[in-house]
This record gives C-alpha cells, structure tokens and sequence, in this order.
C-alpha cells in the first residue's frame, strides 16, 4: 500500500510536460496559464512621469528655505509632450501621469503651494519629489511575468500596459469524466429502488472546472464489462486524463479496476489514507487514468490529493499543490496510526491564533459534511488520537 505523498510523487512523474500552448485573446486569459516567460517591450514607465496633480520644477529653483516664486509658463495635461526646455525661474502645471518637461526634475504637490495669477510660491522639498522614473516598475527586457503563472484579473491589466492584446497559455487540460455502476442513475430522470442520483460527476465536474480543467462529461457507464471497455477506450481517445467513480473497490461488479488492467496499466490502487483507500492510478493510452472511489467524500479528496495535481502541471502551472498550515484542534479526534487520515472541517482566525473543528459525524457518504467545511483537515501517518488544544494540519479549500 503506498503512501499519499508517494502516490503524489509516482502521479507527477509520469507527467512530463504540460499541455501545448496557444495564443489567446487578454480579454479570455483569465484563469490560464502562461506558457512563456513574458518580458517588457519597453519601461514601464516609459518615460519619468508626475506622480501627483502640481508643479514640475528644476530642483535648482527649490529654495532651502524660505519661498520662492516661479512664473508658470505652460499646462501639461496626462498624454501630453512639452515642447522645449524648462528655464531657470519656471515651472508647468502638470498633471498626474503626464511625461516630465525637459529640464524639470521635482513636482510640487498642488496642496503645498502657492498660486498667484501666472506665478506659484515654492518652499523646500527634497530633490526628485513625487516623480516617477522610467522603468521603475519594469525595464524593457526584463521579465514582468513567469511562466507558469496563474492569470489573474491584475496580470491581465499588467499584460494590457504592455501594449499586448493577445497572450500564449497552455491549453486547458482536456478530462473524459464518467460514472459507473447500475446503481446511478441522472438527475431529473426516474428513479427505482436501490438507486441513486449521481452527485460525484457533477462535485467532478466542478472541481475539474475550477481547476483549470476542460471537462467532457461522457455520462454513466453501467456494470456490463464489454460496454465499460470500449467507454474507456474512447475516454482515453479524447482525454488528457480520464476520471471514473466507483468501480475500484473489490465487490463482484468493481470492474473498473479490471478492465483497467486488460487495457491500459496500473500504477497503484491502494492508498494509506482514510478516507478514499481505493483508488486506481494508471494510463490508457496516452491518457492519464484515475479511478476514484465511489463514495462522495472519497471521491472529492481523492480528486483534491491526486488529480488535481496532476491537472494543474498538465495546465503548465508552477504550484501543484495547496498550502496547508498549522491550527489548534477544538475537539478530541480518534486517529489510527500509520495512515494519513482527513477529516471535513471549519477552521476560522479566533483567540489571536488558526482553530479548527470537525463538521460533526465524518463518514465517507456523508455528502453534507462537504458544504458545510472550508477545509480539509489532515493528521499526519505517525499521529495517534488528537486531543483538544493541540495543533494539527488545515488546508483550506480551493476559493472560488
């Protein structure tokens, strides 16, 4: 049985590059990843500019104490060049964002003068006040964006000052998702006895999609081995990964597993962890296979451990996995050693320190206990019980 991090590790390794690029308008980049180092065409920004609405002054007319007046002798709006130089005894009204006359180096706020007619009465301010200078944000050549960095709307608006419109992101990772079992049967149609509706492909499909993923939704497999088979086989045909539920534990009519093994390969299938033990890892094809349990709980963090690593190195990103941190249990907590164990909890900032509490009764078809947490929490394999007051791992979920 191997371990959570391993499995991780063995998943990843099998990846060995993302999805191909693509060139994309910025207005539809949200959310994408880049798929090359973006470096600046010119300064940003690309000239010395006022940082304020005042006076742009020669620092050689700031007095060192005392005032002094200067004839305004032009107005210098945002988008605007002045023609000529800045004399000695001048100043320009300048706007915030307008380029600095030649000759000028400082910019009195307008608050701090003095305007009389075409004159303005300066006191002492520090040389190169309130002025912005070329390139202070990003020199032309340099990199104003990593590759593998997640768009979001402010690298967009970054992009945009570039002068670029169209930007090159990795394809979204494309994911075959199907549901087996006769037991499940679609929303809104009939239902008979012993059957239920299937709530995994829709939570699925939703993470997929919140994960950068392209889903193609092929619907619910029932438990004949041929059909299963040849659903597989076009799965893999379509898909850079292909996700089931259901069908990898070890009942008569688990046949995922199985068929599996007749047409692709298995990686592994067993996890040290509670809840989601059953899980097969391998490949049909050229596509990445995972077999995810059947049970609600189950499937959503097996789908949160492993495969959305391995979508978002697909999708290029640099950072494959969340950040967990530290926070103080509320509650005592049974534990099984040697195996890593998650719990759905409520974490929330108290007390001038991180607690967390369970959302009540924590079995694996529980599927409320999924809306009411905000996080995953984890106890790590060596631990035994967890008692009140003491510290445990919190990974909170995936924001919208």
């Amino acid at each position: 049985m191997i371990s959570v991090r391993d499995g991780q590790n063995q998943i990843l390794a099998q990846i060995s590059a993302p999805a191909p690029p693509e060139l994309l308008a910025v207005t539809r980049a949200r959310e994408r990843v880049l798929a090359d180092d973006l470096r600046a065409p010119f300064d940003v920004p690309p000239t010395d500019n006022s940082a304020v609405d005042g006076y742009a002054v020669a620092s050689g007319d700031v007095p060192a104490s005392g005032t002094r007046d200067l004839d305004v002798v032009a107005e210098l709006p945002a988008g605007a060049v002045l023609d000529g130089v800045l004399s000695a005894g001048q100043a320009v009204r300048i706007m915030t964002g307008a380029p600095m006359p030649q000759g000028a180096d400082t910019v009195y706020p307008q608050e701090i003068v003095e305007r009389h007619d075409g004159r303005v009465r300066v006191g002492p301010l520090k040389k190169g006040a309130n002025v912005r200078m070329r390139g202070e944000d990003v020199q032309a050549g340099t990199v104003a964006i990593e590759r593998g960095t997640v768009l979001r709307p402010q690298e967009l608006g970054l992009i945009a000052s570039l002068g670029l419109w169209q930007i090159l992101v990795h394809r979204r990772p494309r994911v075959a998702l199907l549901s087996t079992g006769d037991e499940v049967v679609e929303p809104g149609t009939p239902r008979k006895a012993g059957q239920i509706y299937d709530a995994n492909r829709f939570t699925l499909r939703g993470s997929i999609e919140q994960c950068g993923g392209e889903v193609l939704d092929l619907g619910i497999v029932p438990d004949v081995r041929d059909e299963l088979r040849a659903r597989l086989l076009a799965a893999a045909d379509v898909g850079d990964i292909v996700v089931t539920s259901g069908g990898v534990s070890v009942g008569v009519l688990d046949l995922v597993k199985e068929v599996l093994g007749e047409i692709g390969a298995i990686d592994f299938w067993q996890v040290a962890m509670q809840p989601g033990r059953p899980l097969a890892v391998g490949g049909i094809g050229r596509a990445h296979f995972f077999g995810l349990p059947g049970n609600p709980v189950a499937s959503m963090l097996t789908f949160h451990l492993f495969v959305r690593p391995a979508l978002w190195k697909l999708a290029g990103r640099r950072e494959l996995f969340g950040q967990p941190f530290r926070a103080t249990a509320l509650e005592p907590m049974g534990k099984k050693s040697g195996r890593r164990e998650f719990k759905r909890g409520i974490h929330a900032y108290a007390s001038d320190r991180w607690e967390v509490r369970t959302t009540g009764p924590q079995g694996s078809g529980i599927l409320t206990s999924l809306p009411a947490a905000n996080c995953f929490l984890i106890l790590e394999e060596a631990w035994g019980a967890i008692g009140a007051g003491e510290c445990v791992w919190v990974e909170p979920f995936q924001p919208l």
